[in-house]
C-alpha cells in the first residue's frame, strides 16, 4: 500500500451491513463490496432532490386526506 493510499474503511463498512442493514455475519461476509455499496446506495440522499414546497404539500394532503 502506498504512503498516499487510504485504508479501507473497515469499521464503517462492517457497522453498516450488521448493524443499519441487520445482515447476520454469514450474509455481511458473503456479499461482495459491489453489493454492498449498491445497499449504502439506498440510504445515500438523492443529487437535486428536493422536497416539496409547502404549497405543493397542501396540495397533496388536500387530494389525498387520511380516513
Amino acid at each position: 500500500m502506498s504512503a498516499s493510499a487510504a485504508a479501507f474503511p473497515w469499521r464503517e463498512v462492517m457497522a453498516f451491513g450488521l448493524g443499519r442493514l441487520r445482515w447476520p455475519p454469514e450474509q455481511f461476509w458473503a456479499a461482495t463490496p459491489r453489493e454492498i455499496a449498491a445497499a449504502l446506495q439506498a440510504f445515500q440522499p438523492q443529487a437535486g432532490a428536493e422536497a416539496p414546497s409547502r404549497s405543493a404539500l397542501a396540495g397533496l394532503m388536500a387530494a389525498h386526506p387520511d380516513r
